[in-house]
């Protein structure tokens, strides 16, 4: 493989406003992607697969190379000639890579992989609270299928096709897909590709959906007809594949704290053919309380830590820290304490995260059964989704019902 300047160039400056400016990965990506009308296809996933492997490895990468944060481009173009000799690729003949020690590197690598805080590369703080709430052998696994890129699953838009059809349709477009055993609604992409340029997206057959989220909508076990809340419905993908469930009859009430999440929602309704969503923005407590003992169906797709879905956010591993931790365990509490007054006698509500600690899921379930406002309610079943045994995204719900 030939290393091109341009492309290099792009992915240095993609990691300096990642490392050193603190923005996010995915939105830093989108901007580089657009920056050049001659690039290939070829050449976009080398920028965006380039980025994201250093963005995955940097405390690895950084380690072996002896920089450290905040990276100035010399140490950048180190972490990249780290990254380059692991891959195998020849080094060019630039004042950037004069002086490698490619040798060293190896011997290094070889070195540091026996260590699973560098080997993963992850916070000595996220090692430690791996380890402490999953054990050294479940947490080992984990933490080490969150490096991998993730598939792109799709969501079947019952509303306007079938899965069967959507298939035929991909396939008029080049896009080859396989179904998943126990997820009804998902179809597996058998290469990547960028399904948003396609006809059955414009037409709105599918959403990106992982296929651990899209369990979630099940999980609540809707009916055509009832009122059903979505009270973190951000840009609602969750919302969308309710309203399929309910055959667009019924009510879907999605709401957020951000309006501009929910704007998104009302553009994907539209392409979705969804046209029994209302929207709600929680500005205060007042269209909260409007809903006590109104909804049918309560969905709480709580804030977390995220840590169910790193090889989507990599970036997220150096974002998060413990005080974040504490502090989203107690919106977790708050969050079901006051949405779950929204449930009515003999109603049911899913408390779902896509994160895999016991302390977000688990425990925050049985505190709740144990207060004064839980105590109406009972658990019925809860799953646990690990990405190591499921190889998607890790998640947690728990279906609780009203007396």
């Amino acid at each position: 493989m030939r290393l091109h300047r341009n492309l290099c160039f792009a992915v240095i400056d993609g990691l300096h406003k990642i490392f050193n400016e603190g923005e996010y990965a995915d939105k830093v990506i989108q901007q580089l992607l657009k920056r050049d009308k001659r690039w290939g296809s070829r050449d976009r996933s080398f920028v965006a697969e380039t980025v994201y492997s250093i963005v995955r490895y940097q405390r690895l990468y950084a380690e072996i190379s002896n920089v450290k944060a905040p990276y100035d481009r010399d140490n950048l173009w180190r972490i990249f000639a780290v990254w380059a000799t692991l891959k195998g690729i020849k080094l060019p003949d630039w004042k950037y890579f004069t002086d490698t020690p490619t040798r060293k590197i190896k011997g290094r690598f070889d070195e540091l992989s026996k260590i699973r805080k560098y080997r993963e590369s992850i916070p000595d703080w996220m090692d430690n609270l791996g380890v402490e709430e999953l054990g050294e052998n479940i947490w080992t696994e984990e933490i080490a299928i969150q490096n991998e890129q993730a598939d792109v699953i799709l969501r079947v838009n019952t509303l306007k096709t079938t899965k069967k059809d959507l298939q035929l349709k991909l396939q008029s477009e080049d896009i080859e897909t396989e179904t998943l055993p126990d997820h009804p609604y998902a179809l597996k992409l058998k290469e990547r590709a960028n399904v948003f340029k396609t006809e059955a997206f414009k037409n709105g057959w599918f959403e990106v959906q992982d296929a651990s989220s899209q369990l979630v909508a099940d999980f609540l076990d809707v009916k055509p007809g009832m009122k059903v809340v979505d009270v973190c419905a951000g840009a609602g993908g969750k919302s969308l594949h309710l309203a399929a469930l309910m055959q667009n009859k019924g009510q879907v009430i999605a709401m957020d704290i951000y309006e501009s999440k929910l704007k998104k929602l009302k553009i994907r309704a539209r392409r979705n053919g969804v046209h029994n969503i209302e929207m709600k923005v929680i500005d205060s407590t007042k269209p909260i309380k409007k809903l006590y003992g109104k909804a049918d169906r309560l969905l709480i797709d709580a804030p977390c830590s995220g840590l169910g879905v790193l090889r989507r956010n990599p970036d997220a591993k150096w974002k998060l820290q413990p005080e974040f931790i504490k502090q989203i365990k107690q919106t977790q509490t708050d969050v079901l304490q006051q949405y779950s007054k929204m449930v009515k006698s003999g109603g049911k509500m899913v408390y779902a995260t896509c994160s895999i600690l016991p302390s977000e899921n688990e425990k925050q379930v049985d505190n709740f059964l144990t207060s004064e406002n839980g105590k109406d309610f009972k658990l019925v079943k809860d799953k646990k989704i690990l990405a190591h045994t499921s190889g998607y995204d890790g998640f947690y719900m728990a279906l609780l019902e009203k007396k």
